[in-house]
């Protein structure tokens, strides 16, 4: 199949409009037959649901070129899972898992042409999302929605490397005791907005969030969570309820202790206890990891062993593992690949 005519290599990570994109309706209590379409506009009325009260959830996860030459979708089923927490919690109807991969493979197949070449470093990046269309006026759930996809080629989220970088602890908190933190709803990420931007003005790259109860456990920076390495290479994770549960996170702990023999622990994780940690990340799917040089905590610096010129070398090995999963230069665990097949 011939591929779109682009600087593949040279891509960005921001939106490119492509050819077609997955549409349904809900109205009547039912989910309408879905469709493709080529309009990439969004009509709503001024009083929309959405607009109004922010009644939003999405996804993101990725297509690829593998090195044979297949077309695939990296654990779809999981993103459509979350989908349907994120919908439950929101009150907003449920877009069933099955439907959602199934609006996947058509709107992937539809936009082969976008999908970058293997071995480019781009790859096609696959947004679903839902929200209130018709006119809500007073604070309730809209009674109408619309179910949403398009897809966007991207570049590596890093040009020129994954280079460790210097977040902060945040004063601000991501999400309240039992709230929102644990969905992929807009309003989530609304609210960091400002938080982000108040990191870069101060030289960060993200912020670390600390549990809004105690302010003394770690969360997640709001876009990815945290994946710690002790100093004898056992791998740690963060847990808590109002974590978002990322799909990439739960894959590396799987290739954690199944691919490389180490041991693994899901547990809430003390900022004192940071200081101890010999490496850190973030995880998620725009850029598998990213590695973390160092956090500063209102002036004081917790510099990682690992330093600030590349991965540690327990972080590199999950990465290159599930990177090589996802573009099938490793065999995967059973379902974690789902071919996108293109007529």
């Amino acid at each position: 199949m011939e591929k779109k005519e682009m600087d593949w290599a040279n891509l960005g990570f921001a939106y490119v409009q492509t050819d077609q994109r997955y549409v349904a309706d809900f109205k009547d209590g039912k989910w309408q037959e879905g469709k493709l379409t080529s309009d990439a506009n969004v009509v709503i009325n001024e009083c929309a649901g959405v607009l109004q009260y922010a009644q939003t959830c999405f996804e993101g996860l990725k297509a690829y070129t593998t090195e044979d030459g297949r077309i695939v979708t990296f654990r779809p089923d999981l993103n459509g899972q979350r989908m349907e927490d994120s919908a439950r919690r929101l009150e907003m109807p449920v877009f069933p898992k099955e439907k959602f991969v199934e609006a996947v493979e058509q709107v992937v197949a539809a936009n082969a042409e976008w999908v970058p070449p293997f071995g480019s470093g781009a790859t096609l990046y696959i947004r679903p999302y839902l929200f209130g269309t018709n006119p809500v006026i007073g604070v309730k759930p809209a009674d109408e929605y619309q179910f949403r996809i398009f897809v966007t080629p991207v570049g590596p989220y890093f040009k020129g490397g994954a280079k460790p970088l210097t977040i902060k602890v945040s004063d601000f908190d991501r999400a309240a005791p039992h709230g929102t933190g644990h969905i992929k709803a807009g309003l989530n990420y609304a609210m960091s907005l400002h938080a982000i931007m108040t990191a870069h003005k101060e030289g960060y790259d993200e912020n670390l969030y600390l549990d809004p109860g105690t302010r003394t456990k770690v969360e997640e920076t709001g876009g990815a969570n945290f994946i710690f390495v002790t100093k004898d290479n056992k791998v740690i994770t963060p847990k808590s309820d109002s974590i978002l549960p990322s799909i990439t996170r739960r894959s590396l702990i799987y290739v954690a202790r199944e691919y490389l023999g180490l041991e693994v622990e899901e547990r809430e994780v003390t900022l004192e206890e940071v200081k101890t940690f010999a490496e850190c990340g973030l995880c998620g799917t725009a850029a598998v990891i990213s590695p973390v040089g160092k956090i500063v905590d209102h002036g004081e610096e917790i510099c990682f062993p690992s330093g600030m010129e590349a991965m540690g070398p327990v972080t590199k090995k999950l990465y290159d593992t599930l990177t090589g999963i996802q573009m099938g230069r490793i065999e995967a665990p059973e379902g974690w690949i789902h071919e996108i097949k293109v007529k």
